[in-house]
């Protein structure tokens, strides 16, 4: 028995590390504990990628437990939207209202890809709010206005012009958070945008926008987390959310 106590007091340590997954290739880590970092867990921070499955998630418009297309891909420890396979976006099962999310991502040259928040399958021509993922300076991309480029609340306001993007290949890591009607959209640990849902500024971008014939978008809503699918290959992990207190 004392030997049995022995070896595991030796190997709980390891356990509490991350474990690096083809490292050398570039290909990242994958957690243990369900996603989560022991200092994470401490945060209230939840996986919502556990780097084996998609647990948690299901094709938006279908009930749960509706299998997920084969656009999308689980390997190495990363969820991988393959290129010119179309998956169809993919939603948490769970609605969220304030909270931080966080995750890091990886496109291919000349990519378009996206994450929305505030779903709603109410309003399908316009479900969410989309920070958006692109490669800014590829031929395809680069003369799209500053509303249309990384980071930006896609089409309604545009990220700061110092915002610290890495180039397609590299990994970026990104963060939106929500709490009341604030939100701030994060880029690389730098702050690039922030705004108040239903405010003026936001009035005004989407009233400019190709969402202007929606007249509650841009408010504040209970909803879920959405991955878009734009049949370009995009790369993800690390992708956790912790609630925040209402505010």
């Amino acid at each position: 028995m004392k030997t049995m106590m022995m070896l595991l007091a030796l190997a709980l340590p390891a356990l509490a590390k991350d474990v690096d997954v083809n490292e050398d290739k570039g290909i990242g880590k994958t957690l243990l504990f369900n996603g989560s970092t022991t200092g994470e867990k401490a945060a209230s921070w939840t996986a919502l990628f556990d780097g084996v499955s998609l647990k948690g998630w299901r094709p938006y418009g279908k009930p749960a437990g509706t299998p997920i297309d084969a656009g999308w891909k689980v390997e190495a420890g990363l969820l991988h939207k393959l290129p010119g396979v179309k998956g169809g976006d993919i939603i948490t099962e769970k609605q969220y209202t304030d909270f931080e999310l966080a995750w890091e991502w990886r496109l291919a040259s000349g990519a378009n890809n996206g994450v929305k928040y505030m779903v709603t399958e109410a309003r399908p021509g316009a479900p969410g709010y989309e920070y958006q993922m692109i490669d800014d300076e590829s031929d395809r991309w680069k003369s799209q206005h500053a509303k249309a480029k990384t980071a930006s609340f896609y089409e309604v306001l545009a990220p700061a012009a110092d915002k610290p993007l890495k180039p397609a290949g590299e990994w970026n890591t990104s963060r939106i958070r929500v709490q009341g009607t604030h939100v701030e959209h994060w880029l690389n640990e730098k702050k690039v945008l922030e705004f108040e849902l239903g405010s003026d500024a936001v009035k005004a971008g989407v009233a400019a926008s190709k969402f202007k014939k929606y007249p509650d978008f841009g408010t504040k809503l209970t909803g879920h987390i959405m991955l878009t699918d734009h049949t370009d290959e995009a790369w993800y992990r690390s992708v956790k959310i912790r609630e925040l207190p209402a505010k």
